[in-house]
């Protein structure tokens, strides 16, 4: 089947003033690629990575799920997640600090993570990973980057791999790998890579949004195998417009498997 689809949806979108990168791993060994190897604002679609080096260090019994953190004032941040409305003094475990980074984009609990896990170490990670051009370059603020401040970015083409070495089960141990996809099936915004799978078909995906930019990156389950999605938009008009942009190209590139 034609990807002309998908290319048309593309088209309209940066017609209309925004920047679309598109790169899916579709079932046959086959790509559907639009500026895939283009640098695009990541946004919280850097959690992946994070959650990578984390489980890394579990399976160098570094570090636990079941370790525990207290909430501090201080962690309290702007943006996505709930922890900012919490009481200071919360006791969490790891495993709960990355289901919020995950499932809700929690920016407090994403923070927490860097802080254990150490910013070179998680861009070592995302190098081993052959990730050349994304890189983690602070934490989460809930804004763009200032002009001293190195921003957050990705491209498409490396953000499928990224998943793609989740689903192989390369990215850490095989058990790792599994816990990893099962805390990206716990995605809560349904309205992305989501909106238009058929009901009980398996899929995953971390989020990424502020001011113009909305992402999506994830996997969704179809009969000839997973299919790769990774979609970044910057300059689209809002919120909305970016989520209907990722959620009908996800649903042109389910038409061709």
């Amino acid at each position: 089947m034609s990807h002309a689809s998908v290319d048309s949806i593309v088209s309209a979108a940066e017609l209309a003033g925004a920047r679309i990168g598109v790169c899916a791993l579709m079932p046959d060994g086959s790509r559907v690629t639009h500026r895939e190897d283009e640098i695009f604002k990541s946004a919280s679609c850097i959690k992946i990575a994070i959650m990578i080096e984390l489980f890394r260090r579990i399976d160098a019994g570094q570090i636990s799920l079941n370790q525990t953190y207290v909430l501090k004032e201080e962690d309290k941040v702007p943006g996505s997640g709930v922890l900012q409305e919490l009481h200071a003094g919360i006791e969490l475990t790891l495993r709960d600090v990355c289901y919020l980074m995950i499932s809700i984009s929690d920016n407090p609990a994403t923070n927490i993570l860097i802080d254990h896990l150490g910013m070179d170490a998680i861009n070592a990670t995302i190098r081993s990973l052959g990730l050349e051009k994304s890189v983690l370059g602070r934490p989460m603020r809930g804004r763009p980057a200032n002009a001293d401040e190195q921003e957050n970015l990705a491209t498409p083409a490396e953000f499928a791999l990224l998943v793609n070495t989740i689903l192989e089960g390369t990215a850490a141990s095989a058990e790792s790998c599994m816990a990893m996809m099962e805390m990206l099936r716990l995605q809560s915004n349904e309205r992305r890579i989501g909106r238009f799978i058929p009901e009980g078909t398996e899929w995953g995906s971390k989020t990424g949004s502020y001011t113009t930019v909305v992402n999506d990156v994830g996997f969704v389950s179809t009969a000839d195998g997973p299919m790769v999605v990774a979609i970044f938009t910057e300059d689209v008009p809002d919120l909305v417009a970016g989520e209907v942009i990722i959620s009908e190209i996800v649903r042109a590139l389910l038409a061709l498997t």
